[in-house]
């Protein structure tokens, strides 16, 4: 199947019982065709959870690829961040945020980032540090991405220094190790 994905065919793609390194193969389809990186976001949204997930997934795989090549689309990435409801999806879009704002990334994509306002991705992150219902994994990312947009809103910071304290009150190891961690590096 060389033709070009239409939203619709990849919604069905999504569907499909996937197979081992399913995700990656449709992600390099995808890169081939210059598939509109919006119109997957907007598929993160579907109102069938698992195929949400999957294009979560395939957004996460994607991007991280070639962050780059997605530069213009970052700011449609942060808009719908606030968006997100979908326990799985919340996991891929803090991953993502994380690699995107840390120190490593990208030249262009700091830049980009630099004239886009955050605010929504701080509030969705402390949102879900807080609840008690989110997994680690995205409490583990948010915090991340939060600590990286630390030195952009210095208010961060201490906010941040709250929550993990807070959190590792009843904590399990993983986040005890990394909110020790988080916390040093606040501190330093």
């Amino acid at each position: 199947m060389d033709t070009m994905f239409t939203t619709d065919q990849l919604i069905q793609q999504l569907m499909a019982d996937p197979t081992k390194g399913f995700i990656e193969r449709l992600s390099v389809k995808l890169r081939e065709q210059n598939f509109d990186l919006d119109k997957l976001i907007d598929i993160t949204f579907h109102n069938d959870i698992q195929v949400g997930f999957r294009a979560a997934w395939l957004l996460d795989t994607t991007v991280l690829a070639e962050p780059e090549r997605y530069v213009n689309n970052l700011e449609y990435f942060v808009q719908r961040m606030g968006d997100v409801t979908n326990a799985s999806c919340k996991r891929h879009y803090t991953r993502i945020l994380m690699h995107l704002t840390s120190p490593d990334a990208p030249k262009e994509i700091k830049i980009k980032l630099a004239g886009i306002d955050m605010e929504v991705v701080v509030e969705q992150c402390f949102d879900w540090l807080i609840d008690s219902k989110v997994k680690v994994a995205v409490k583990v990312f948010a915090a991340d991405t939060l600590f990286n947009l630390c030195d952009r809103y210095d208010w961060i910071k201490e906010e941040l220094a709250n929550q993990i304290q807070f959190m590792l009150r009843d904590a399990g190891p993983a986040i005890q190790s990394r909110g020790k961690k988080l916390l040093a590096a606040i501190k330093s």
